[in-house]
């Protein structure tokens, strides 16, 4: 049976950071770390994130919404996905043992377990906060479970194939197509450590850069920051492609409930071209975007950000 418990081994301590994650077995042999913060009968926030971060970049919107002194406390459970932050980061070798599959439907089935682990039924309501790749996760995700979504949180991110008028960024498509990119970020942590600069417009301390690329420190370590990339799909024959596709078809029927998106235009990734399909598929939705933000928007606007989101779950219950 896959239990709970908390880490095996003493965890380090991140500026900011819960020190007491938890881990289940996700999978025989492969356990997932994650943050399961506020009151266990609090409203559910299921906070997702993308590549090449972890579960740390939730932790300020974690703080805000979880810390007794805030007021109303929400429960929020923030995994690390396989490979990722503190979770298990095994090989994908056919002889490998464990061996895991990195690919976005393990993703969402690996979320499923672990909400179904967490206590969390068909019949709870779940606010979705997603960044990056973890949108596509969540949305993923939701395609069984759309009347469980009750609020949506939507920061820099994708639900839907990449837009017609997107090209794709020489460095995202060097790393999914070429051997030399694969070699860069597993040999020199090409794109976790390129992320923690080029993903912010305020240059982020060195304590809490270090946090962002730690999880990262070994070739081996690095295997979900290069297989993210090579799973993105951008055609039919890609393996995540009807996945992708049938998100994207189904993103019009969340416009009928409360939707807050928080964008950093800096982004040359998720830039305009995705928020403009997000504003067009969710017209009610509250939009903050900023001139002065990148990927990593909630480092950039968590000051302004964090109470905001606040505000927006209070006003809107589930």
């Amino acid at each position: 049976m896959r239990g709970f418990r908390l880490n095996p081994q003493p965890v380090p301590q991140f500026p900011g950071y819960p020190s007491d994650p938890k881990r289940f077995e996700v999978r025989p042999g492969i356990s997932m770390s994650y943050l399961d913060e506020g009151p266990r009968d609090g409203e559910v926030v299921v906070m997702l994130h993308g590549n090449p971060s972890w579960s740390y970049y939730w932790r300020t919107l974690v703080a805000g919404l979880s810390d007794p002194a805030s007021g109303k406390r929400y429960r929020c459970i923030v995994p690390d996905h396989v490979g990722m932050g503190l979770s298990d980061k095994p090989d994908d070798y056919l002889a490998s043992k464990p061996r895991y599959d990195y690919t976005l439907q393990s993703r969402v089935d690996d979320l499923e377990a672990l909400l179904r682990h967490a206590g969390v039924d068909d019949a709870t309501p779940v606010t979705l906060a997603v960044h990056d790749w973890g949108g596509m996760i969540g949305f993923g995700w939701a395609l069984k479970h759309a009347a469980q979504v009750k609020r949506l949180v939507v920061l820099n991110t994708a639900a839907f194939p990449m837009p017609a008028t997107k090209a794709m960024p020489w460095q995202i498509a060097l790393g999914r197509d070429y051997f030399v990119g694969e070699l860069l970020i597993r040999t020199f942590n090409a794109f976790s450590a390129g992320a923690s600069w080029l993903g912010v417009e305020r240059k982020m301390p060195a304590d809490v850069r270090r946090a962002y690329v730690a999880p990262y420190d070994s070739w081996k370590n690095r295997i979900a920051t290069i297989r993210f990339m090579q799973d993105i799909p951008l055609s039919p024959k890609d393996e995540a492609w009807p996945l992708v596709e049938a998100a994207g078809k189904a993103l019009p029927s969340f416009a009928d409930r409360p939707v807050f998106i928080g964008w950093g235009l800096k982004d040359f990734v998720f830039d305009r071209h995705f928020l403009e399909r997000f504003q067009a598929d969710l017209p009610r939705a509250q939009v903050h975007a900023f001139e002065d933000a990148g990927h990593y928007v909630l480092e950039d606007k968590h000051e302004v950000l964090v109470p905001a989101i606040r505000r927006f779950l209070e006003t809107h219950p589930a």
